[in-house]
């Protein structure tokens, strides 16, 4: 992901135009950076593979959602009134209980990524690869949600079904939505908790995908390949 973020920030440098003069000496030569387009697909995949295996082997962990204030899951905002009646009444372990749950469900799915961003990075295409380029700042992020979102969400949502009931998610949101509606002049709620952590889990992926990619473009200090020192010495000589 580095390298692929570290070509993405030539954007900050160079005005469009002459990024273009650079992407259209490519085909022919690889252009003053000494690379062919095989070479810059071949190093976006590599950097890809990279950056998707290191952010998101940090969702799967324990608490790779629940202790990352950038991704942890909180209530649906129908259900907010719920966890501040509960801490009110003393009840505040059984709503941490309850947010604890919805974040484990969350880190079981993510590890189902992995396989459907690899096929994504293997269908990298050099056009794909001057998209990128001459992109947004969160060019690399959007391709990879662009590519994979459907697919994310197919595979995620039955295995949030299936790890909400399996850590017990289910008993636990009964017992504090059973103790929410018996409180006096309250409403009755009942929201679909698969499809918001599906949605809430497949937002903490790309955002820490985004995390990287912002990394690569402002700390000078992660030029570590020969591909990132080319692609900055470009950049160093404007």
């Amino acid at each position: 992901m580095k390298k692929l973020v570290a070509l993405c920030s030539i954007m900050l440098f160079f005005s469009c135009a002459e990024l273009q003069q650079v992407i259209d000496n490519l085909p022919q030569t690889g252009g003053a950076i000494g690379l062919s387009n095989t070479d810059i697909a071949n190093g976006l995949r590599q950097a890809l593979d990279k950056g998707i295996d290191k952010q998101v082997t940090k969702l799967t962990q324990k608490d790779g959602f629940f202790r990352n204030e950038l991704v942890k899951i909180v209530l649906p905002s129908e259900l907010q009134k719920v966890d501040k009646t509960l801490r009110d009444i003393g009840l505040g372990s059984l709503a941490d209980e309850g947010l604890k749950v919805l974040n484990r469900a969350a880190e079981d799915a993510v590890k189902e990524a992995t396989p459907i961003f690899v096929n994504a990075v293997k269908q990298i295409s050099f056009a794909d690869a001057k998209n990128i380029l001459l992109g947004n700042k969160d060019a690399a992020t959007q391709y990879l949600k662009k590519s994979t979102s459907v697919a994310l969400y197919d595979k995620f949502n039955p295995v949030i079904k299936n790890s909400l009931a399996k850590v017990g998610a289910d008993k636990v949101w009964s017992n504090i939505i059973k103790k929410y509606n018996a409180i006096p002049l309250t409403n009755n709620v009942n929201p679909n908790l698969t499809d918001y952590v599906t949605g809430e889990a497949l937002n903490g992926v790309y955002k820490m995908i985004a995390v990287e990619e912002s990394e690569i473009r402002t700390k000078l200090g992660a030029r570590t390949t020969d591909l990132l020192k080319k692609v900055f010495a470009l950049q160093d000589k404007k």
